[in-house]
């Protein structure tokens, strides 16, 4: 078992910057890839970025790309999300989750285990 914890989120004016943190606990962080994902209200949770085991493969959602960045530190026990050029549109709860196989995946179902989620509210 794994332990996800997020924190950084809060309200932000749009074009501002927040980052994100998953601090893990329990087994052995650096073997699972790592991504993040985002509900808004009455919207599906769709994700956002993921990044493999070391650190050497990452993907971004089309609507991130070029703004946020996903990365990790295996000695830390934490993964990251950069959000940068932040826009009304990305207000969601944003979650981190892992998964066993280590790899770069971008559906839900491919996490094994799942944080309780941070609320980012970006202003017009």
């Amino acid at each position: 078992q794994v332990q996800l914890v997020e924190s950084g989120g809060g309200l932000v004016q749009a074009g501002g910057s927040l980052r994100l943190s998953c601090a893990a606990s329990g087994r052995t962080f650096s073997r699972y890839a790592m991504a993040w994902f985002r509900q808004a209200p009455g919207k599906e949770r769709e994700f956002v970025a993921a990044i493999n085991w070391s650190g050497g493969a990452t993907d971004y959602a089309d609507s991130v790309k070029g703004r946020f960045t996903i990365s990790r530190d295996n000695a830390k026990n934490t993964a990251y999300l950069q959000m940068n050029s932040l826009k009304p549109e990305d207000t969601a709860v944003y979650s981190c989750a892992a998964a066993d196989s280590g790899l770069v995946l971008v559906t839900t179902y491919d996490y094994d285990y799942w944080g309780q989620g941070t609320q980012v509210t970006v202003s017009s």
